[in-house]
């Protein structure tokens, strides 16, 4: 088994979630909204709330994040159904946001295992970001396993919402460029066999993004999809040196702001470990779980959960067909 650093994958559950919450207020709006805001790195306040946000609030990319990460605990394996029961007790308990796609697929009463799909052959369209944005847990979770046990959850898991393989791909990629962070390597180095790795139908758009000469100015699409979003996160790693400044050349970007942020957080909250996530933006951060009693989560339950997450044994998987398949 690999080894997982404690540290950075504290770094990546946390950073996610930090990045997603303070995305959130900035969200639709525009290219520098942040900076005219914040124009000073570390003056605190940047956990503004807004746009139906109260200060800190994480939103569903966190929130299905953290469903994923407490079904991987519990079961110590990938329980693809139990994950989709999950999804649906939430969506169906009125969260303050939910992909309208994901909603579909959800509350469309088809079988885990077929939903995604059938939704994909009637839309033609499922490369949104919804799956890369809940994927930080599940990176932490099976990076340990290595590149090809990583990236094969990383496709199953985006399959129980979305039936374009091209969101899977990109999510593979993240698990992949987070597990390489997560040993204490070079996940920008890393980027070529990333790569390599994935499906040779959808390299070619993934190459494009994660260039290093690329820039999110150049999209050719919103960055609510999914190979934008990972594209821009991966830029703000790429031209930052910080966690910090990673997350606000995120949220500078305008768009999707709280999943831009929420991916780049996960990717350089591995980078960087914990200990490089400013501590005024932990205080006020909470994760609330519709459909799930009153339960909401803070710091130190996330933190418990990034533990457990690092930690735990996983148990022999029950074999089990992939959604769509």
């Amino acid at each position: 088994m690999a080894v997982v650093d404690p540290q950075r994958a504290l770094g990546a559950v946390l950073g996610s979630a930090v990045g997603d919450a303070l995305g959130a207020p900035f969200e639709f709006g525009p290219e520098g909204a942040f900076s005219a805001r914040f124009p000073k790195a570390g003056h605190g306040g940047e956990m503004c709330g807004g746009g139906g946000w109260d200060p800190g609030e994480a939103t569903d990319d966190t929130q299905m994040a953290v469903l994923v990460g407490e079904s991987l605990v519990e079961h110590g394996a990938l329980e693809l159904p139990d994950v989709f029961r999950r999804f649906q007790r939430w969506a169906v308990s009125d969260p303050k946001d939910i992909g309208i796609q994901t909603q579909d697929v959800l509350t469309g009463g088809d079988p885990w295992d077929l939903a995604a799909a059938l939704h994909f052959q009637v839309n033609l369209r499922a490369a949104g970001n919804g799956a890369l944005m809940r994927a930080a847990t599940s990176a932490v979770y099976f990076a340990r396993d290595g590149r090809a046990a990583t990236m094969d959850a990383a496709r199953r898991l985006s399959a129980l919402t979305h039936g374009d393989p091209a969101a899977w791909e990109g999510t593979a990629a993240f698990h992949e460029l987070v597990r390489i962070a997560l040993a204490g390597g070079d996940p920008l180095a890393a980027v070529p066999e990333t790569l390599a790795a994935l499906h040779p139908d959808h390299r070619a758009r993934y190459d494009v993004v994660l260039a290093p000469d690329w820039h999110p100015d150049r999209a050719t699409e919103f960055n609510g999809a999914v190979w934008p979003c990972l594209g821009s996160a991966v830029w703000a790693v790429r031209t930052t040196d910080s966690y910090e400044g990673a997350v606000r050349a995120a949220v500078d970007l305008g768009g999707d702001t709280d999943t831009v942020a929420a991916v780049t957080g996960g990717l350089a909250g591995a980078v960087y470990g914990a200990d490089a996530i400013p501590e005024r933006w932990l205080e006020p951060l909470h994760v609330p779980l519709p459909g799930f009693g009153d339960r909401v989560l803070r710091a130190p339950e996330l933190i418990h959960l990034a533990e457990e997450l690092a930690t735990e044994k996983p148990a022999e998987p029950r074999p089990q067909p992939a959604p769509g398949s």
